[in-house]
C-alpha cells in the first residue's frame, strides 16, 4: 500500500472520528437540557464578544502608538515596553477571534442538519413548506454572517504586522530618529484599525441578524 494512500486513509478515518465525537456531544448536550440551538447563539454570541474586544484592544494599541511620538527620548525604553504589551495583547485578542469563530461552525452544521431531517416529520405541509423556508433564511444569514465574521478576521493581521514591525524597530533604535520614523507609521496603523473596526462592526450587525433567524 502506498504512502501517500495511508496518509490519506489516515486523514479520512481521523475526520470521521472527530465527526462522530461532535455528534455524540450534541447528543449528550441535548440530552442534559442544553439544545444544539443553545449551543449555536452561545458560540455566536461569544464570537461576537471577542470580535468587539479584538476592535477594543487594537484601538487601544492604536492609542498607545500615538504616544510613541510625544514622548521624550529618555522615556523610550519605558515606552517601547508599554507597545510590546499592547502587541501581545492585540496577538492574544486575534487569536480569540479566530477560536470563536471556528467553534461556530461545527454547532451550526450539527443545527442545520438536525432542521432539514426534522421537515420531513412534519405531517402539516403548510408547517412543513415554513419550516423550510426558515431554515433556508437562516442557512442564508448564516453564510452572510461567516463570510462577514472572516472578512473581520483577516483585517487583523495587517494590524498585527504592522505593530509587529514597529515594535521591532523600536527595540533596535531607542533615539529621537526612532520616534521621527514612526510618526507616519501611526497614520498607517490608524487606516487599518479604522477599517477593521468598520468590518468588526458589520460582522456583529451579521451575527446578530443570524441569531434573530434562529427558532426558539
Amino acid at each position: 500500500m502506498r504512502p501517500a494512500y495511508l496518509q490519506g486513509l489516515c486523514c479520512a478515518v481521523l475526520l470521521l472520528s472527530m465527526n462522530g465525537c461532535q455528534s455524540a456531544y450534541y447528543s449528550a448536550m441535548e440530552q442534559a437540557g442544553v439544545p444544539i440551538r443553545t449551543l449555536v447563539v452561545n458560540r455566536v454570541e461569544a464570537a461576537r464578544d471577542a470580535q468587539q474586544e479584538a476592535g477594543d484592544q487594537f484601538s487601544s494599541a492604536l492609542e498607545r502608538f500615538r504616544s510613541v511620538v510625544q514622548v521624550p527620548e529618555s522615556e523610550l525604553s519605558r515606552t517601547y515596553d508599554a507597545l510590546a504589551d499592547e502587541y501581545e495583547a492585540s496577538q492574544r485578542a486575534a487569536q480569540a477571534v479566530h477560536q470563536r469563530i471556528d467553534a461556530i461552525e461545527g454547532a451550526s452544521e450539527a443545527l442545520f442538519d438536525e432542521w432539514q431531517g426534522e421537515l420531513d416529520d412534519y405531517h402539516n405541509a403548510s408547517y412543513r413548506q415554513r419550516s423550510a423556508a426558515e431554515l433556508k433564511q437562516a442557512r442564508q444569514h448564516y453564510a452572510e454572517m461567516l463570510d462577514a465574521m472572516h472578512e473581520a478576521e483577516q483585517s487583523l493581521q495587517p494590524a498585527l504586522d504592522l505593530m509587529h514591525d514597529n515594535v521591532l524597530f523600536l527595540k533596535h533604535n531607542l533615539n529621537a530618529r526612532a520616534i521621527g520614523a514612526l510618526a507616519p507609521e501611526v497614520d498607517r496603523l490608524e487606516a487599518r484599525v479604522t477599517r477593521l473596526r468598520q468590518q468588526m462592526h458589520a460582522a456583529i450587525e451579521r451575527s446578530n441578524r443570524f441569531i434573530a433567524t434562529l427558532p426558539d
